[in-house]
């Protein structure tokens, strides 16, 4: 009984240590494509159109609470058809559930901080609160037209840089 309560300790410490060093994830609309071609990852029928970035964002989380990590991930990078490495975002959603297990069950959400560069592109940074620790996610949103894309999303346990940069005296 103490060996198993022991391994599930280490196994999070040891997962959570590496985390900030390389295991954190960042996907990126590339500007130049080689093709372009159909991301058939469509198995979430809800659609981003109309949505403002804020509202795409929310319906993340609520897909993720309700529907899991692989269907919210769907969701968030439907919304960018530049995305189509899907062996990539297979690759997101795999880190994404491994994180979710070790940190615990998902709390909820706060916003950190929202940035702006005119009117077309959005930067929100989230903390996620899950029973065992906080994660840190942030979103980039760009509005070529009329309507919100990702263009930059990243997750990471290490909270600590961005509140320590955020305390320092300028």
């Amino acid at each position: 009984m103490i060996r198993k309560v022991l391994n599930k300790y280490f196994f999070r410490t040891f997962f959570v240590a590496l985390l900030p060093f390389g295991n954190c994830f960042f996907a990126h609309a590339q500007a130049t494509l080689k093709t372009y071609r159909s991301i058939n990852i469509a198995d979430n029928k809800t659609s981003a159109k109309g949505l403002s970035a804020q509202g795409i964002i929310q319906q993340f989380f609520k897909t993720y609470k309700t529907d899991g990590t692989s269907k919210a991930i769907t969701y968030l990078f439907n919304t960018n058809k530049l995305f189509t490495d899907t062996a990539q975002i297979a690759e997101l959603k795999r880190k994404m559930e491994v994180l979710r297990q070790s940190v615990g069950e998902y709390i909820g959400n706060e916003l950190i901080s929202q940035k702006n560069a005119g009117k077309s592109l959005y930067y929100f940074s989230y903390l996620v609160k899950f029973d065992e620790q906080p994660v840190h996610f942030t979103f980039m949103f760009y509005k070529p037209k009329n309507e919100w894309v990702l263009y930059h999303f990243k997750f990471d346990a290490d909270l600590d840089a961005e509140l320590e940069q955020a305390g320092k005296v300028k």
